[in-house]
């Protein structure tokens, strides 16, 4: 397994991957990628009992991953490509004519590691549920993880889902909440304010954690720990605290990096930034 050291490496890597993917077609979500990082590369570089190779859409016998909140493609497709679903070069086709990898994932490319749509957002969690209840019935003791941001949390299905999970026991479920706060339009505060989102979890009948989701040391001794309540007969939600933009300065932080990439000048001075670890695309 690699150390904490090592993975906060490779999610370098992975950070220097987003901006570089965003800058080239001048198109993407670099802010929500970069605070999420740290996340999804201990999900799958530590965490998670997956084999990439050969794919199994059916993940029997495997952890699965959800990504709800599509848009953050970039760090997804990074994360798939180091963790060896599909070749590293191939980060260069990014939002490109004739790519499997769009803006948002799709399954019909039969993109490797892909297996919902997602981008639509507040779809994933009912995704999820239902990959967690088959593997119930199927007797899979693996675990289903979810990742959604918060402003996602603003549409209505999110809501169902939760009451769905918890009338029906959906133990071996971990959801995870992206809440940097900040959403394409603004603050969530100023959009749509979210309240007291832990309470709203607990109402809803979920067992609510919370981690700072820019620490890889914290992130995994968080769900290490919730990985122990599962199979007690209810979901798990992970409130996961993350800085938008996270590892480039500039874009820390700011609404305004949801959803625009940086220009020449600025991919140098976030490079800077981001050691390259593992050897760029």
């Amino acid at each position: 397994m690699p150390s904490i050291s090592e993975l906060e490496k490779i999610a370098s890597q992975v950070r220097r991957d987003i901006v570089r993917m965003v800058h080239a077609v001048n198109s993407g979500h670099p802010g929500g990628s970069l605070g999420c990082t740290d996340y999804v590369v201990a999900l799958y570089f530590e965490i998670m009992k997956h084999q990439p190779n050969p794919f199994d859409m059916n993940a029997k016998n495997q952890d699965v991953f959800f990504l709800s909140n599509g848009h953050i493609s970039p760090l997804f497709y990074s994360v798939l490509a180091r963790s060896g679903y599909f070749n590293i070069a191939e980060l260069a086709t990014f939002r490109k004519l004739n790519s499997r990898l769009q803006g948002h994932p799709t399954t019909h490319e039969g993109l490797e590691g892909v297996r919902i749509a997602s981008g639509s957002l507040g779809q994933g969690l009912s995704n999820a549920i239902g990959a967690a209840l088959s593997k119930k019935l199927n007797n899979d003791s693996s675990i289903v993880y979810s990742l959604h941001g918060d402003g996602e949390l603003q549409e209505g299905q999110i809501w169902e889902a939760a009451m769905f999970a918890a009338h029906h026991k959906v133990d071996n479920l971990i959801a995870c909440v992206d809440y940097n706060k900040q959403q394409i339009d603004g603050s969530t505060d100023q959009v749509m304010s979210l309240g007291d989102l832990e309470a709203k979890w607990y109402a809803f009948g979920w067992e609510v954690h919370h981690t700072n989701g820019n620490d890889m040391q914290n992130i995994i001794e968080t769900v290490n720990s919730v990985k122990k309540q599962l199979g007690k007969g209810k979901p798990q939600i992970i409130i996961m605290r993350t800085e938008m933009g996270q590892g480039v300065d500039f874009m820390m932080g700011s609404h305004k990096w949801h959803g625009v990439a940086p220009n020449d000048e600025q991919l140098a001075s976030a490079l800077k930034q981001l050691e390259e670890t593992l050897g760029d695309y």
